[in-house]
Formats: structure tokens, sequence, C-alpha cells
């Protein structure tokens, strides 16, 4: 699901360097300057993978469809962080939310495994968001 996300976005860029380079070398170049959000995939891969190993683990269908639709909804939001890194807000309602709700989980059930994981991640992921946020002025 990711490589299809990502692989519209380094085809277009790539043949546009070749266009306007010299060497076919310039682009790994012009890729390692991409601005993409390779910590919000990363996210995203991480809850979508809880969610399978929740149903693998434990038989539970609600782990599945949760990771997927949240997993999906952070894979979302680094695509579009990635376009424009001033459009955070479907990645930081979506960390947001699994804070809160797993945050809650963790509190009652003190366990480190899944909820104490995936709440500790979607606050830092919240953090990270914030700050992105905080450091970068909106244009209007």
């Amino acid at each position: 699901m990711f490589l299809y996300l990502l692989l519209p976005q380094l085809v277009s860029y790539n043949i546009s360097v070749l266009q306007h380079s010299g060497s076919p070398l310039d682009i790994f170049a012009f890729v390692s300057n991409m601005s993409v959000d390779w910590v919000g995939y990363g996210y995203a891969a991480l809850i979508a993978s809880g969610g399978v190993i929740g149903y693998v683990k434990a038989g539970s269908v609600p782990s599945l469809a949760a990771g997927a639709l949240f997993g999906g909804l952070a894979g979302l939001g680094a695509y579009q962080i990635s376009n424009d890194p001033n459009n955070i807000w479907v990645s930081l309602v979506t960390s947001g939310a699994l804070t809160g709700v797993m945050g809650k989980r963790f509190y009652g059930s003190r366990k480190l495994m899944p909820a104490g994981l995936m709440a500790g991640a979607s606050l830092l992921m919240v953090g990270k968001l914030s700050l992105a946020l905080l450091q970068k002025p909106q244009q209007s």
C-alpha cells in the first residue's frame, strides 16, 4: 500500500530530474533531498502491523480493523505531509486520537504491550507534529 503512495511521487520527480540534468547519477542527489515523511510512514507501518499482530495472536478482528483504519489514515497523513509540509492535520488528529485511546487503555491495564507502546509512539508523533506546526508560520 505504501509503495503505491510513494511510487508516483518518485517517478514524477525522477523524470523531471532526467530531463534537466546532464548525468543519470543526479537522480540520487535529488531523491535524497525530497521531503518524504519517513517517520510518518514508519508510524503508519507500526500501527498497521500492530493490528495484524493482534489478529494473529488473539484472533481480534477489531484490532485488525482498527490497525487497518488508523494505519491507513496515518499513511494518508504522511503522504500529505510529504507533498505539503504544512498539511499536518490528518496526521495530528490520527495520532492524537490514538494517544487518547491507547493512553486510557495503558492507564487501565498497566501493560506495556500493546497499549503502552502505541500510546508512547502516538504521543511522540503528536509532539513531532506540534513542533512542526509551531516552527513553520502558516501562510494565508
